[in-house]
């Protein structure tokens, strides 16, 4: 071919949209596609879930009932302790755990040589003491006695005196007698009767010094006679006694065994009436008052009770309530026995219910999984629940009526905001 030739060939014009550019440009759709779905698609954490697996319940308008659902034990009405005021040791046990006693019954008798040897000693003080009383007295009325016949004589002494000098004065003025024998007379006067006033002002000294010393004997026999009465009484303690009519339901101590002071040996059950223990989620502990009532059965019977006291002690998450029956107690019940009972917290009211589930231990009850309309997936939600009772929870907002909710346990996609739901079909 010449140069001529090939000058002379005709130039193939191959265009814009060639092969190649076809092929880039369909590449890059395809990566503006998987950007968009990036940057606009559905970021949700998605989870696939078996129906068959899960519990969805209807979201409906209805009655709430305030209540919730507790269990109550039979226990008598009052419960008496029998502590031991006295301490020893347990000689004789007179009746037996799980009878009935009279107010007064001895049940226990405890020995204590100490307080035997004790009465002992006060009962020898006593008795000394009186003797010591007995005595005084004795030797007062017998010093009494003494100075009445000394006070006699010296009277009858002082009288003849005086006569004598009377006379001798009127015969020494008349000149019959002499100086001397005046004289005389007039001192021995004098002297008895000087002598008569200090014999009763010793008399009278003696009288009150014996009378106190006898007061004051008579009160230390008083005393002694009241620390004997405690003693005895302290001794009338070594018998334990039950306290009231009822049934000996606990009786601790065993024979030989050494009781304290203060010691707890037993209780008495008064079965005049009975009343139920209720134990509480402590949840609940704000909305419990007294006069709140109750329904129970008891043979299929049902019977009504109210609460009557409630302990404020907190134990393991639960608290207690004490609840008396408001007319008849139930036949044949017995201390021990167990009933349902459906405690009323408050009035009935319309509103949102949802169906109680698992779900709540993993969200507390602040989302749920809502079923779209198609069923094919459920999505995360915030709600807001209020009261419940052992069926339903009242929603406050976040749902409505007629809505489905996935009620059943969340604890494998809690992290998940949207569930796939896979129907076996």
């Amino acid at each position: 071919m010449t140069e001529m030739d090939a000058m002379d060939r005709k130039i193939e014009n191959k265009g814009f949209f060639s092969r190649k550019m076809i092929w880039y440009l369909l590449f890059g759709a395809l990566m503006l596609a998987v950007l968009a779905v990036i940057i606009f698609g559905d970021k949700s954490s998605k989870y696939n879930v078996d129906v068959s697996r899960i519990t969805i319940e209807e979201v409906k308008q209805d009655v709430f009932q305030d209540y919730i659902t507790v269990q109550g034990t039979v226990e008598p009405i009052t419960t008496i302790y029998l502590d031991a005021v006295e301490g020893g040791s347990v000689q004789e046990i007179l009746i037996e755990e799980g009878n009935m006693v009279k107010k007064g019954d001895v049940i226990i008798r405890l020995m204590n040589d100490n307080l035997l040897l004790e009465i002992t000693n006060s009962e020898a003080q006593v008795v000394r003491a009186i003797n010591e009383l007995r005595t005084a007295r004795l030797q007062m009325d017998q010093t009494r006695l003494n100075y009445k016949q000394q006070i006699i004589e010296l009277k009858i002494t002082v009288l003849q005196s005086k006569r004598l000098y009377e006379n001798n004065k009127v015969l020494r003025e008349e000149g019959h007698i002499s100086r001397e024998e005046y004289d005389q007379s007039r001192e021995s006067f004098e002297s008895t009767n000087e002598l008569y006033d200090l014999v009763l002002e010793n008399f009278r000294n003696d009288s009150i010094y014996r009378s106190i010393q006898i007061n004051s004997l008579e009160v230390s026999v008083k005393s002694m006679e009241a620390s004997m009465v405690i003693i005895q009484r302290r001794m009338e303690n070594l018998n334990i006694k039950a306290t009231a009519d009822g049934e000996l339901a606990s009786l601790n101590p065993e024979i030989g065994e050494v009781v304290t002071y203060g010691t707890r040996v037993g209780t008495i059950n008064i079965l005049d009436s009975y009343k139920l223990r209720v134990d509480i989620d402590e949840h609940y502990i704000a909305r419990i008052l007294r006069d709140l009532t109750g329904e129970c059965d008891f043979a299929s019977t049902p019977y009504t009770g109210v609460i009557t006291k409630i302990y404020p002690e907190v134990q393991n998450g639960r608290f207690a309530v004490d609840m008396v029956f408001t007319e008849e107690v139930p036949a044949q019940i017995r201390i021990g026995q167990t009933s349902r009972i459906r405690l009323q917290l408050g009035e009935s009211k319309e509103g949102v219910l949802l169906t109680k589930g698992g779900f709540y231990q993993t969200t507390g009850g602040q989302w749920v999984f809502v079923l779209d309309e198609s069923e094919e997936f459920a999505v995360k939600r915030d709600i807001s629940i209020g009261r419940q009772n052992p069926r339903y929870y009242e929603v406050l907002g976040g749902l409505e009526p007629g809505e489905k909710v996935i009620v059943s346990s969340y604890q494998n996609y809690a992290d998940h905001d949207k569930l796939i739901l896979k129907h076996n079909r």
